[in-house]
């Protein structure tokens, strides 16, 4: 195939193709807005936006409705108010078009049809939509032909400019506290089910938090190195995955796919993981390993080891597998090794990508859990519990978060301590409910805590 050919029109279009409209639907729309001036925020409401009109004329008779109404009496405005607003922001230089004339203005007055405004805004939006898919698609073309075209960064890019390809409906959904009211009673008097929520693998952490983790919300979970981070999110994905077959991604960026691999079925099975990577399993070891691989095998755990994630490229694999696998859990292992935005400082990039992580929960309805690492806050305190202050870097984590969870083992600090083996899950931020402290067991031989309460 020849160059000539990619740069060739595509078929029906020519260089001097028109950016689609329909300018019947808009002139309707111009006039009905005259002649009924409520419709500029009725429609406002629904998700029309004035900037979708193709034909400048039509948009800033909208704009002139939208600036002279609220001095003028209720209902009708005649052409001669819109005629003298066109005028003034011609002469100040604020409309760069040409309005039209006062009998043109005073003919799409007379002819207005305000009942037919709904199905020509509609037509509107439709062809704006078209437009933009096309825009999208020439925009496409550019980032595949680019010498530095980079897969992970432009196709990530190019399905975020997808999205907003529709955009957003903006849906009225403001109502009084009476109309909430039948629902709150009957809340307060029914035990809540559990069926959307996420089993943590912890009885008691999932009493605090009414059956599991809840779809929308952002969970971090803090700890300074070598508490455990990474084993503790590989649980939470085991007893999503494995234990009650929920679609969950975990994305490492620091431990390889083999590694996470081992400590995930050395959790499962009880073989010692330094005897799976030494390659010394014993019979009973093998029979054990033989005994979870099913489970395992089957379980909708999907594992990314890519250590360059950014948030176009996590987003983008996250509508995947929404889409495709019904995913309803996603752990980030961790924030601090994200690829930050280019901001102007490092606290500011974080801020923004805590940010982005809650927002991808609330898009998607899943929930997000983000390992963080804490600063040395812990280490120069007597008593080495941390506090949600400590997670490092920025403020704006523990304001996006839900709920906050920080691990703590004594005997990381203190090789004799007494509480030799006990790790303390420390709920220092639940939004909406109590914090507590449960105290868990840790086998760190296993890779994996352990629910006490269980045992």
């Amino acid at each position: 195939m020849s160059d000539d050919m990619w740069d060739a029109p595509l078929e029906g279009e020519t260089d001097s193709t028109p950016m689609l409209g329909d300018p019947e639907a808009e002139r309707i729309l111009a006039g009905a807005i005259m002649a009924r001036t409520d419709l500029v925020d009725d429609l406002a409401v629904q998700g029309f936006d004035p900037a979708d009109f193709t034909i400048d004329r039509y948009r800033w008779i909208w704009f002139a409705v939208e600036a002279i109404r609220a001095d003028l009496n209720p209902g009708a405005i005649r052409w001669e108010a819109v005629d003298r607003q066109l005028k003034a922001w011609k002469a100040d230089g604020t409309m760069p078009t040409t309005p039209m004339s006062l009998a043109d203005l005073s003919q799409l007055y007379t002819e207005s049809a305000p009942e037919s405004a709904s199905w020509a805004a509609d037509q509107i939006a439709k062809k704006a939509v078209a437009a933009r898919l096309i825009a999208h698609g020439h925009s496409a073309i550019i980032r595949g032909r680019s010498a530095a075209f980079d897969p992970d960064v432009d196709v990530a890019a190019a399905q975020t400019e997808l999205d907003g390809v529709v955009g957003q409906a903006a849906d009225d959904e403001t109502i009084t506290v009476g109309d909430v009211l039948a629902d709150v009673l009957e809340s307060a008097t029914t035990k809540p089910t559990t069926e959307d929520r996420i089993p943590t693998g912890f009885i008691d952490l999932d009493g605090l938090f009414c059956g599991g983790l809840a779809p929308g919300q952002m969970v971090v979970v803090g700890a300074r190195p070598a508490m455990g981070k990474t084993t503790f999110g590989l649980g939470l994905a085991r007893a999503a995955a494995i234990q009650h077959g929920i679609p969950t991604l975990f994305e490492s960026l620091e431990m390889g796919r083999k590694e996470l691999g081992m400590s995930i079925v050395s959790a499962e099975s009880r073989v010692p993981l330094h005897h799976m990577k030494q390659g010394i399993v014993t019979d009973d070891g093998v029979q054990r390993l033989a005994r979870r691989a099913p489970a395992v095998k089957d379980a909708p755990l999907y594992i990314n080891d890519n250590a360059h994630l950014t948030m176009p490229v996590l987003r983008a694999r996250v509508r995947h597998l929404v889409r495709t696998a019904g995913l309803r859990l996603v752990i980030v292992d961790y924030l601090q090794l994200m690829q930050a935005p280019k901001a102007e400082s490092r606290q500011v990039a974080v801020s923004e990508m805590s940010r982005q992580l809650k927002l991808l929960a609330k898009e998607f309805g899943i929930t997000v859990v983000v390992l963080a690492q804490l600063n040395r806050g812990p280490e120069q305190r007597t008593e080495k519990k941390p506090m949600v202050s400590d997670l490092r870097e920025s403020g704006a984590i523990e304001q996006d978060a839900d709920i906050v969870i920080l691990l703590h083992r004594e005997d990381v600090y203190e090789k004799e301590s007494p509480r030799a083996g006990e790790a303390d899950l420390i709920v220092g931020k639940h939004r909406g409910g109590p914090t507590a402290t449960i105290t868990t067991a840790f086998q760190g031989h296993y890779a994996r805590f352990v629910d006490m309460a269980q045992t």
